[in-house]
């Protein structure tokens, strides 16, 4: 399949630009630390000396997966539609922050086991209801990867946004997110697997064991399309592609926690300067995210001990965003302002 090809960001007489307008600013220079860097990178990704955090989107996305017939999870595969029914009815945690932040959001089935019908306010994407059990045969086929890959990419295409969020919903989709981990970055299971939904250590161990188990059988799945249709699910695969889709048109790409970023690994992996067009949320208190993050060499903007997924962090992070960008546009300078000790 066609994957778009992703420029780096980097603009010499851009980057110059905003560092003059940065540092014109009524401040000592770096005194705003991360948000001078947010302001120049969402200046880059945009283009423009004057970027702007004006209409946010997040997308969350949902898909069962085959490998909870394996015992990886606390919760059923049934919670996985009827968290989706809560997100449609408003009721969820990214519903609350997504609107207490003004940021439109988005619901998708990827790939949920249940047939909701024409729904206002879902979006259906589904490739299958849920993927394969991974411990027995890949969780996709080429093909399934693919179409989730390519729908991605059009709905990213499709939404009228600067800021592109994501989340996701499914149960054993950190069986599937620490099996992705482990074949992408070569770290051992007992590095990548964590508690998920709230298994004790009985079931941690458990859960190690089966991607243990998955990782020697698909040995062989070495390149990222052929890991991700090994352990992947719908909805990481659509999220990877909406990750392509949105750095081709120089969104601002949100991240969230553990299993949004294994969507991130992959995409990365097929196309490295995704990663410019990257803003980390926060650190998940999922084990493995960490590691992740490092791998990645991303620095995350919050550590707020969250794992409930669903975009929460991406939500949360959006006053920063908005901060970065208010200070360039509406701050004083020292070129217009009566104030001395520009560099004190």
């Amino acid at each position: 399949m066609h994957i778009p090809a992703i420029p780096f960001i980097h603009d010499a007489g851009l980057a110059a630009a905003l560092e003059r307008r940065i540092n014109d600013k009524t401040k000592p220079q770096g005194s705003l630390g991360v948000l001078e860097r947010l302001a120049r990178q969402i200046g880059l990704i945009q283009r423009s000396e004057h970027p702007a955090v004006a209409r946010p989107a997040i997308v969350v996305c949902a898909g069962d997966h085959g490998v909870t017939a394996e015992g990886v999870s606390a919760y059923p595969q049934s919670v996985t539609w009827q968290m989706v029914e809560n997100f449609l009815a408003g009721g969820a945690a990214i519903n609350v922050f997504a609107q207490q932040n003004g940021c439109a959001l988005h619901i998708v089935d990827t790939g949920v086991n249940h047939d909701f019908g024409a729904r206002a306010g879902l979006v259906d994407c589904k490739v299958a209801p849920g993927t394969r059990n991974f411990c027995q045969q890949p969780a996709m086929t080429q093909e399934q990867c693919e179409r989730a890959l390519q729908s991605g990419m059009q709905f990213a295409a499709s939404l009228d946004c600067d800021v592109l969020g994501f989340g996701e919903m499914g149960i054993g989709n950190t069986t599937a997110a620490a099996a992705i981990m482990a074949a992408i970055t070569g770290a051992p299971a007992r590095d990548c697997v964590g508690a998920g939904t709230g298994l004790d250590e009985a079931g941690i161990a458990r859960k190690r064991e089966v991607v243990e188990r998955a990782l020697q059988l698909h040995a062989n799945a070495r390149e990222p399309l052929a890991v991700l249709a090994a352990f992947g699910g719908f909805e990481i695969a659509f999220i990877a592609g909406a990750m392509l889709g949105g750095a081709q048109l120089r969104k601002v790409l949100l991240v969230d926690g553990f299993i949004v970023t294994s969507a991130l690994l992959v995409a990365a992996a097929l196309q490295p300067a995704l990663l410019d067009y990257c803003v980390f949320s926060h650190c998940s208190d999922e084990a493995g995210h960490r590691r992740m993050l490092d791998h990645l060499k991303a620095r995350p903007l919050m550590q707020l001990d969250l794992r409930l997924g669903e975009g929460t962090g991406s939500a949360l992070a959006l006053p920063l965003l908005r901060s970065a960008t208010a200070f360039l546009e509406r701050m004083a300078t020292f070129s217009s302002a009566s104030v001395s000790g520009k560099n004190d």
